[in-house]
């Protein structure tokens, strides 16, 4: 049985929810959209159908059909301080996460926003959104902190089924590293083991969070926000989801970016003379693989492409589910990744400790490779096939660490729109308060928050107005010392040695998104005016670097040690 639509006579184009909701506060409840907001972890740029990958995504692509493809979404270069960025609308070194809890140096901790969870500074706007009579869920990764408090039921969520780690292994409940060797998870609060009905985390959190919405005893708006943790490593997949991709990566590297840069330019995602950045020359290339080797680097790719695929078809069923309840079409869809693709290897996180474990405890034999008690990721070659065609990976504050594939769909709405022009993560939750007519609490217990930062981008996507965010205002990136100001299509960026010079590059991202020319001599006055623009963003939002903080960090090491050569490689 399916309910009447609550938007069903109001022309969405001419008027959204959000100003009914304002103007006629009676409606307030039932005229407010549900929110879908799904995030994926480590997933890259080109992956998607509608973005020029070969992996095929009809579900997402079909919901990238019916709302505004945003070509220019950027990010944070790692998970958790992009999630703090999702949750409070501000900077993450506002938020509490300066940098990842598991990379906090001595000489951060301490200071204001290296707390290591989503801190009282800010309010989340699942909170608001809750306040304001949604029913807020949540199901898959959190990564905002783990103690009484800090979990996501503390932070506006009435249910919860959540990861509260930065990964886990897909199949069961195996943790990332030997020192914890059991994901934790919480259900409404508590902590929970994984029974047997948990056989894959990708479907399970989609029907947990269908789960979730069934559960509500009224005819309130609801907002579920669906973090699944695939395409993070481990790579694993279902046999039969993996057999779908059976030889499709045999070619190797550069053929796949060929294809995908041919793709990306066909569907005007990039103009004709963009060319891509490639990986260093640090990295493996296909031309030095033995066949033994390639076949494992293959079967590698065809399991993280079957791990997209799972996402897909878990998206098709809740889309099918709301389309039964009658909830579709007032549903706004959100989705993208949470950064660039991940080019590290697991054996080399925690000093290289973690490489003695898997040698030992997980089966990377070929024909093993995916399945349960596996372990291993698919490395920098492939991630930068993934981000193709922008300059380097996960971790960094090149265009391939912060740019992701993104969208946002309400059915009937500006459908089948794309937004070239900057929009940040920060945007996200003020966007989503403004359609929902709700506003952020200026104070908790008389203690002020920290204001949103973030722009709606509601007046663009009704097009009142031409940019959907100042394009002239900076907006500053910095984790594990590297460093990014982006203004006005210009983009400077500090980056230590090998990957970046060690000093300050500048680009010109409109005509250079690749950022393969640093303009930094050519352009002195306005690489300075962006200079000052970063020495503010360090004032204004607590950011402590010096220009010798990256080599100090665990992902800023050097080449041999974070992006080695494989032992399936052979040296060049």
């Amino acid at each position: 049985m399916t309910k009447p639509k609550r938007l069903a006579t109001l022309p969405r184009l001419a008027l959204s929810v959000a100003t009914l909701a304002i103007a006629h506060p009676a409606l307030a409840q039932d005229a407010r959209p549900n929110i879908v907001l799904i995030v994926v972890d480590d997933m890259g740029y080109s992956d998607m159908g509608a973005f020029g990958g070969e992996i095929p995504t009809p579900n997402l692509d079909a919901l990238v059909g019916d709302g505004v493809q945003l070509t220019n979404f950027h990010v944070a270069p790692t998970c958790s301080p992009t999630r703090s960025m999702l949750m409070s609308g501000t900077d993450n070194h506002v938020a509490g996460l300066g940098s990842m809890a598991e990379e906090i140096l001595d000489e951060q901790r301490g200071h204001p926003g290296y707390e290591g969870y989503l801190n009282e500074r800010v309010v989340s706007f699942p909170e608001v959104l809750r306040d304001s009579g949604y029913h807020t869920y949540i199901s898959g990764k959190w990564h905002l902190g783990g103690k009484e408090g800090q979990r996501p039921n503390a932070r506006g969520f009435q249910r919860s089924f959540a990861m509260m780690n930065g990964g886990a292994h897909h199949f069961d409940q195996t943790g990332m590293i030997e020192a914890l060797p059991k994901a934790n998870y919480t259900a409404d609060d508590q902590p929970i083991e994984l029974g047997e009905d948990f056989t894959y985390s990708t479907d399970y959190f989609t029907a947990q969070l269908i789960e979730q919405i069934d559960s509500a005893a009224d005819d309130a708006p609801f907002f579920g926000y669906l973090a699944y943790t695939a395409p993070h490593w481990p790579l694993q997949a279902p046999d039969a989801s993996i057999a779908l991709f059976k030889g499709k990566y045999d070619a190797g590297y550069d053929a796949i970016r060929d294809a995908r840069l041919a793709r990306m330019r066909d569907l005007g995602l990039i103009g004709p003379d963009v060319q891509p950045n490639t990986a260093p020359d640090l990295w493996p290339h296909w031309s030095e693989l033995d066949a033994a080797q390639r076949a494992t680097e293959a079967r590698k790719m065809e399991v993280y492409a079957a791990m997209i695929h799972e996402v897909d078809q878990s998206v098709g069923r809740l889309v099918d589910h709301l389309k039964q309840k009658g909830e579709y079409d007032d549903t706004i869809f959100i989705f993208f990744s949470d950064n660039g693709a991940e080019g590290q290897l697991p054996e080399n996180i925690m000093g290289g400790l973690n490489r003695e474990w898997i040698d030992r405890a997980f089966d990377n034999s070929l024909e093993n490779l995916g399945r349960q008690g596996s372990y291993f990721g698919y490395g920098p070659s492939w991630a930068s096939v993934s981000q193709t065609p922008f300059r380097m990976v996960k971790g960094y504050t090149y265009e391939g660490g912060t740019r992701s594939p993104a969208f946002i769909s309400y059915p009937g709405w500006k459908t089948g729109a794309r937004l070239d022009q900057f929009v940040h993560v920060t945007d996200i939750a003020p966007t989503l308060l403004d359609l929902a007519g709700a506003t952020p609490p200026a104070q908790r217990d008389g203690i002020a928050l920290a204001p949103m930062t973030g722009h709606s981008l509601r007046p663009w996507l009704e097009g009142r107005a031409e940019t959907a965010r100042p394009q002239d205002e900076p907006v500053c990136t910095e984790l594990f010392g590297r460093v990014s100001v982006w203004k006005d299509g210009w983009k400077m960026v500090h980056s230590n040695t090998p990957w970046g010079t060690g000093d300050f590059e500048l680009f010109d991202i409109k005509a250079d998104p690749a950022e393969n020319r640093d303009l930094a001599a050519d352009q002195p006055e306005r690489l300075a005016g962006l200079k000052a623009d970063w020495q503010d963003c360090q004032e204004r939002f607590g950011i402590y670097w010096n220009e010798g903080l990256a080599p100090q960090m665990v992902y800023s090491n050097e080449a041999e040690y974070l992006f080695p050569r494989p032992q399936l490689a052979g040296a060049r």
